[in-house]
């Protein structure tokens, strides 16, 4: 897997060529350390297993994760779409077992092992483009998340139309030290909460998937 360096700043972002082309599957990293994201984006690659492009973007502007992944989403054609932080650690062939079951099973979403959620959500994932498009008009996240559950509000939708996996051995840790340790955007989860007694514009109806995480 190649590695690239890009940047969101001021509305634009400097996409190099091989981000914008049909490759089979495109990892994004929107980073604030340049050096972090330089050690987490050369050690995932050399453990992916597969051919492809994890692209680091600078969110120069704090624009937030949310929104740079949606905007490098638009900008971008692969079949297969990954997010990840500048904090990732990947096991050997995270990448590779990942598109092997989401091939196998013809599924819309997978959630990374993350050592935290145990499958629970895709707190880190990999995205079938074909799928993803059709949820918020391009977009791969609702946009009006800012921080939090924007990844929570996606499985819940691929879980409710049984397009969700996932496999322990897809190892993406986050090492955040302080992460646990971290408050929720309030705003986002009044958010989550609202749409999800609304069924997420209608499109959840099962009350078990409802209630995860409101």
């Amino acid at each position: 897997m190649k590695v690239a360096f890009a940047s969101l700043r001021g509305g634009e972002v400097d996409l190099p060529d091989s981000a914008r082309t049909a490759a089979p599957v495109l990892v994004v990293m929107p980073f604030i350390d340049r050096a972090m994201a330089g050690r987490s984006a050369a050690q995932l690659a050399a453990r992916a297993g597969v051919e492809g492009l994890l692209l680091a973007v600078e969110d120069a502007d704090r624009r937030g994760f949310i929104a740079t992944v949606n905007r490098l989403f638009r900008e971008s054609t692969s079949e297969y779409f990954a997010y990840v932080a500048q904090d990732s650690f990947a096991g050997r062939k995270w990448l590779a077992r990942a598109l092997a079951l989401m091939q196998k099973g013809g599924k819309g979403l997978l959630g990374f092992n993350d050592g935290k959620w145990m499958g629970m959500l895709a707190g880190f994932g990999l995205a079938e483009r074909a799928w993803a498009e059709a949820n918020y008009a391009g977009n791969l996240f609702f946009p009006g998340y800012v921080r939090h559950y924007a990844d929570v509000e996606l499985t819940v939708l691929a879980l409710s139309e049984r397009r969700y996996c996932y496999d322990p051995n897809c190892v993406l840790l986050e090492v955040d030290w302080d992460k646990d340790g971290a408050g929720v955007n309030a705003a986002d989860r009044a958010l989550y909460r609202a749409r999800a007694a609304a069924g997420f514009d209608g499109r959840v109806a099962d009350a078990r998937l409802l209630k995860l995480f409101a």
